[in-house]
């Protein structure tokens, strides 16, 4: 039944799209609301730690997911979600989870801010490089013809231009932004994963029956993110709070910005959206787990 993933696609209309790609924007708005020019002079002033965090995301996850594409060799459209999900910055949430982890906040904001403002070069570029090392996903993006340069478009409208816009409003409208900031954090959450739910509710039938085939994979590539980045950052001399940073910088990506462009160039293929709603959904509780956990055994 697996190998039929390719051929099912996620019910989608234009508006719906839109839709998606309003509430990636809000997300968006809402992240950069907690984004300071002094977040990018750290990099300046201390660069050792923020570029192991980088290095952490934008090389060795790449890595770890081509060699699990290698191992499991998934169907066409699966690997292409595993890649996407690679090259897509940092999850809305993983600044909450590093101070619930009581890791290091500062680096977590840190990160999350350049590769935010990184995808939109790094994903279209490192996704369509990615995506064409294997014979069999580079044939689905010249069969679609994918152009980086209008995936680039597309995530300058809903990252680019949000964040812009949330970062002129902390620096001039401060006070206005501290009342909003928690509105809008709480906000953009409950309406992305309201989305999410009516998606799934409508497209109940394909879903329940291919979770099973991106369960494992998903969850183990998950799971040795996390692991990955814990332990290269200690490797590289970083402390434990660093390290909890790093981890879950790795671990958590942004799947409602991997989701707006699957749906805006893929018309919502099977395996890419089914890794991308699964990986959405683990991720908030290995990641919220994994904080609690650090939380209480080691404080």
């Amino acid at each position: 039944m697996c190998e039929n993933i390719d051929s099912i696609v996620i019910n989608f209309n234009k508006d719906s799209v839109v839709l998606l790609n309003i509430c990636v924007s809000f997300i968006m708005f809402g992240i950069a609301l907690d984004i300071k020019v002094s977040d990018f002079r750290r990099i300046f002033q201390t660069p050792r730690i923020p570029l192991i965090g980088l290095f952490s995301e934008y090389v060795l996850l790449p890595l770890l997911t081509i060699a699990l594409i290698a191992i499991f060799r998934p169907a066409p459209s699966f690997a292409l979600g595993m890649i996407l999900l690679a090259t897509c910055p940092g999850g809305s949430t993983s600044n909450y989870m590093v101070h619930l982890s009581k890791g290091n906040t500062a680096l977590s904001v840190t990160l999350t801010s350049i590769t935010t403002l990184g995808a939109i070069v790094l994903t279209p570029l490192g996704f369509t490089l990615l995506a064409r090392l294997f014979p069999y996903t580079s044939e689905i993006l010249t069969t679609i013809d994918v152009s980086p340069l209008e995936m680039m478009k597309v995530i300058l409208l809903i990252i680019a231009l949000p964040v812009t816009l949330g970062m002129l409003s902390q620096r001039y409208l401060p006070d206005f932004t501290a009342r909003i900031r928690p509105v809008i954090s709480t906000l953009s959450m409950i309406i992305f994963l309201g989305f999410v739910t009516i998606a799934i509710i409508n497209n109940w039938e394909n879903l329940s029956g291919y979770v099973h085939c991106v369960f494992i994979v998903v969850t183990l590539h998950n799971s040795l993110a996390l692991l990955m980045g814990f332990s290269f950052a200690r490797l590289m001399g970083l402390t434990t709070r660093d390290a909890r940073a790093v981890s879950i910088e790795t671990g958590i990506q942004n799947t409602a910005l991997g989701l707006a462009i699957a749906f805006q160039f893929f018309d919502g293929l099977g395996g890419m959206t089914m890794v991308l709603a699964w990986w959405g959904i683990w991720h908030l509780v290995s990641g919220f787990g994994l904080a609690l956990f650090w939380r209480r055994r080691f404080g």
